[in-house]
């Protein structure tokens, strides 16, 4: 704009609400930041207050909401440690595992799968592309777990296929007899208590359905007695630290014989934890990216673990692959 000389006028009216809105949207931008900022202290506080104190115990849906989304995996959201037989990474080992569980499953089209605790439901995708059964349908107690894999299924154009819902292992809210497989990766320690979930998951197989689950239980004892003190101590401390019930305290042959009460029959308690925790351990002391994932106030402690081998770090615990029938 310019006056009758031909000088450029000010628009003192238009600086002014430029001016305005550049303040508004410094302040908003300042205020989400800020706010961002609190999340993030809050966040990590929450992981000191349960990593390194007795102050904040936490169920197993408090300690999910706290992972949030931070994965383990590049591709996919695994939270798994990964089967590291034949794996090189943490995406091929956490994969595998998926397909190790899928197999034994021998799931096929035409099944009906109950996935319980699925996490953010990479396992059900990856059973979907390469199983195809028929319908998965998902429980999980973690909402933000429940509405992330949700919207993820969703995008791959699978949710007509795959049915996530917020629903307990233990109070399955499913008709009995309608499912021909039930799998849990990685979580069956959690529930409270493993023998409700297995008269459950019995409860909702068909006649002749598999029961396919990958779980942490406690290993063998041994034989020195101060191994078996610290065994004893790490095992109490994962338990607190993870909601672990007291009552899921199991070794293998304690196992077997909970799946043979609940009335399974073909009854398979394998020890996988070879190609389990020296894979995870060295891919942690290996891969900078993957301990990255990792918050960084969780990171320290395992700075501090990787110094010592895979088998002291985890000798209290073992990592089974148990699988039964229901009797047709």
């Amino acid at each position: 704009m310019q006056d009758d000389a031909g000088e450029p006028v000010v628009d003192e009216r238009r600086i002014i609400l430029t001016v305005g809105a550049s303040w508004r949207l410094s302040m908003i931008e300042a205020g989400e930041a800020a706010g961002a900022s609190r999340g993030r202290a809050r966040e990590a506080i929450e992981y000191f207050l349960w990593a390194f104190t007795p102050l904040r115990p936490m169920t197993a849906r408090d300690i999910y909401e706290l992972v949030s989304t931070n994965a383990f995996t590049t591709r996919g959201l695994y939270l798994n440690l990964g089967y590291w037989k034949n794996a090189r990474t943490i995406d091929e080992a956490c994969q595998a595992l998926a397909e190790l569980v899928g197999s034994t499953a021998a799931m096929g089209p035409g099944d009906d799968i109950v996935d319980v605790g699925f996490g953010f439901a990479a396992q059900d995708v990856f059973w979907m592309e390469h199983f195809a059964p028929r319908r998965i349908t998902g429980l999980n107690v973690t909402p933000l777990q429940v509405r992330t894999a949700r919207e993820r299924v969703r995008a791959l154009g699978m949710a007509d296929r795959i049915d996530l819902r917020e629903g307990s292992a233990t109070a399955m809210q499913l008709p009995s007899a309608s499912c021909d497989v039930v799998t849990a990766v990685e979580c069956a320690f959690h529930f409270n208590t493993r023998e409700l979930f297995l008269a459950e998951a019995f409860r909702v197989l068909r006649p002749g359905g598999r029961l396919v689950l990958a779980d942490v239980i406690r290993n063998s004892p041994e034989a020195q007695p101060l191994r078996r003190m610290a065994q004893d101590f790490v095992w109490r401390t994962f338990a607190k630290k993870f909601a672990v019930p007291p009552q899921n305290a199991d070794r293998r042959d304690a196992y077997a014989k909970k799946l043979e009460a609940a009335g399974f029959a073909e009854v398979r308690v394998e020890s996988i934890r070879n190609h389990v925790f020296p894979g995870w351990h060295r891919s942690l002391s290996q891969d900078r990216v993957l301990l990255g994932r990792l918050h960084p106030v969780g990171r320290l402690p395992y700075r501090l673990l990787l110094r010592l081998d895979a088998n002291t770090v985890y000798s209290a615990l073992d990592y089974v692959l148990a699988s039964a029938r229901k009797p047709s």
